[in-house]
């Protein structure tokens, strides 16, 4: 005994460990799991977390803008920026207000499309962020390989070898959060710290040195007025690389989805935790300020000293130009320390993407009931998110140009979707300048979407692999789930427990009757009608004594796309009958979960009748997952048989 039960309380405990924070957030009554409290911080350390992801793009943004621009970097550089302060910006704080529980713009874009498309939608937009976040991980991880092979003093055993390392780089990633959130957060502040740190030393160190030789900015200003001798010809071809220089505005989208783990204040509720609110709006500005003060600085400093030439491929600046500033302006003691900082935040920069998967799809999958229930909880997910990634690493050979366009559409989609989301609300409540300067903003961003999808559309087919293996998993998790108690509660009128006081007891079972509602509107005396008739067949059919004492049920069904819900059951004398009436997103579940209430209000469990439906079973089924009726009394059965396994206590059902 011994021997065969040591293995099963590893497994157990394994297991515990595995769930330890599985939670179901949108769950209420008195069955209801409470969600655990994320160990919440202070807002510029949940701002490292999400900043290893944004500001480590200066390890190439500068790289990229300068091969994309040219000498007009500076400029182009610029137009980012007011798009990053002038657009995203306000775009995310006003995300951060009216999503404050991680959903992001994606919960906003939902409470506009009802039912099964909007459903659909939110799937659709979660491919696109699981397409950013994932690739941010793989691209960044494959990113810091690069660093690392390509360094020259790397060991040459490294060469050659990129899938691995990057493979062992996303593997220690998890490991990390294995751990937990709050091992991720300090482990983030301080690469943010030093590598905030090391990059202000080479700027400053570029700055003054383009002080002491005023010649640098002469000759570049007159190679820009070589090339570009219309101001206005300046702006436009800022405007139209613009895209390619995209990739640094990364970073807005995961702010808001980490926005459980930012200390409110005392006074905080969970419908309007304002302490919360305030300090993402923060983070988001401090993050957007820092950065937009770098992306200037770097790009003026990477184009005014380093030589055309050497942005280009296989140039000792391409994808690295601060990097090569380090070593050839500050020397290789230094430009080895900046190395090893850049490769570190490129690799933890995959942690913001990780963190933003663990908070988002928790909010929505579980909840539509299209992922297994153990998705609530984040050491489960990390180990899914950890296999697709490796899977993609080694599908792409860890090239960082190949995932790039998959990277840049992911973010673009999201940020676009933000945008739009922001642009409808503020029109119901909004000035009409203010309505007007959103609207405004979503064109720029779908401009910028549109503009890199043209130019690099294997985004977009990247993106419709993740969307589609998340619909296929939604639809298959749907399908395996659909015989589960989905009510959350149950709650009686002072009428319908009334009924149950005259219907029950002394030792009399309950017995209730299916009735299916008639649309439209009906006169009492054609309802009465209907009543009478539908208990002298049941009384006919099952034999039910005392049919005089007998409840008709009645459900409605509302929105069927609804996965969990809790229901409010109302007692109605409609003339000499006693009906319960409800609303819910399914018939069956609904009438399973006022049987198990009733049988625990009550002293034994109650009798139930239906009548078959006619019809193939199959087509009854794809009614039940899609319209949330089909056959009613077999799938009522069948979860209760699953919610309740000791059959002296389940309810009983009788099909004539």
């Amino acid at each position: 005994m011994a021997i065969t039960e040591a293995p099963r309380r590893v497994r157990n405990r394994v297991g515990s460990w595995l769930l330890q924070d599985a939670h179901r957030p949108d769950r209420q009554g008195p069955h209801a799991r409470p969600e655990p409290e994320h160990p919440r911080h202070a807002w510029w350390k949940v701002m490292c977390l999400t900043g290893v992801d944004y500001f480590s793009t200066l390890g190439y943004q500068p790289g990229i803008a300068a091969l994309a621009a040219g000498v007009l970097s500076p400029v182009a550089t610029l137009v980012l920026v007011a798009v990053t302060l002038l657009g995203a910006l306000p775009v995310y704080r006003r995300v951060a207000r009216e999503s404050p529980h991680g959903e992001g713009s994606i919960a906003m874009l939902e409470r506009l499309l009802p039912g099964w498309r909007g459903k659909v939608f939110v799937l659709v937009l979660l491919g696109f962020a699981a397409t950013d976040f994932l690739i941010t991980m793989t691209l960044s991880a494959a990113d810091a390989t690069a660093h690392l092979v390509q360094n020259p003093l790397a060991p040459a055993a490294l060469q050659g070898q990129n899938v691995l390392i990057t493979l062992l780089l996303l593997a220690l990633l998890g490991v990390v959060f294995l751990a937990g959130f709050s091992e991720a957060i300090r482990i983030a502040v301080v690469l943010v710290a030093v590598y905030l740190v090391l990059n202000a030393v080479v700027v400053v160190d570029g700055l003054v040195r383009i002080v002491a030789a005023p010649h640098v900015v002469a000759d570049w200003s007159a190679l820009l007025v070589s090339r570009y001798p219309d101001p206005l010809l300046m702006v436009g071809v800022a405007l139209i690389v613009f895209p390619k220089l995209a990739l640094g505005l990364s970073g807005f989208e995961t702010g808001v989805s980490v926005m459980p783990l930012v200390r409110g204040r005392d006074g905080d509720t969970e419908d309007r935790p304002e302490g919360r609110i305030a300090g993402t709006r923060r983070l988001l500005t401090v993050a957007a300020l820092v950065m937009s003060t770098f992306l200037v600085t770097s790009s003026v400093v990477t184009v005014l000293l380093i030589p055309e030439p050497e942005f280009a491929p296989g140039g000792q600046a391409n994808g690295r130009a601060l990097a090569f500033l380090a070593h050839r302006d500050l020397g290789n003691v230094f430009g080895i320390v900046y190395d090893l900082s850049t490769i570190a935040i490129l690799w933890f920069a995959g942690a913001s993407a990780m963190a933003g998967l663990l908070n988002l799809v928790p909010r929505f999958l579980p909840r539509y009931g299209m992922a297994p229930s153990w998705a609530r909880a984040a050491r489960p997910l990390v180990l899914v998110v950890m296999v697709v990634a490796f899977a993609v690493t080694w599908l792409f050979d860890a090239d960082v140009d190949a995932q790039g366009g998959a990277y840049a559409t992911g973010v673009l989609v999201l940020m676009t979707s933000a945008a739009v989301a922001v642009a409808l609300s503020v029109r119901r409540t909004g000035s009409r300048p203010v309505v007007v300067a959103f609207a405004l903003i979503a064109l720029v961003f779908v401009y910028t979407t549109v503009a890199n999808v043209v130019e690099r559309p294997e985004g977009v087919k990247i993106a419709a692999c993740f969307i589609a293996g998340i619909l296929v998993v939604s639809l298959l998790s749907r399908t395996l789930r659909a015989f589960e108690l989905r009510i959350t509660d149950v709650t009686l009128d002072d009428t319908a427990r009334g009924f149950l006081d005259e219907c029950s007891g002394s030792g009399r079972p309950l017995r209730l009757v299916a009735h299916e509602p008639r649309p439209g509107e009906r006169d009492s005396v054609a309802r009465d009608e209907e009543y009478r008739e539908k208990l002298a067949e049941e009384t006919e059919d099952h034999h039910i004594p005392d049919p005089g004492r007998v409840v008709l049920v009645e459900v409605t069904v509302t929105d069927p796309s609804e996965f969990e819900s809790g229901i409010a059951v109302r007692g109605e004398r409609r003339g000499p009958y006693r009906v319960l009436t409800t609303s819910a997103p399914s018939v069956p579940n609904a009438i399973a979960a006022l049987l198990l209430h009733l049988r625990d209000v009550g002293d034994r469990a109650p009798h139930i009748y239906f009548d078959w439906t006619e019809g193939n079973p199959v087509r009854h089924f794809g009614r039940y997952l899609f319209t949330g009726v089909g056959e009613v009394a077999p799938i009522t059965r069948e979860i209760l048989r699953e919610a309740e396994p000791d059959v002296a206590r389940r309810p009983v059902v009788h099909v004539g």
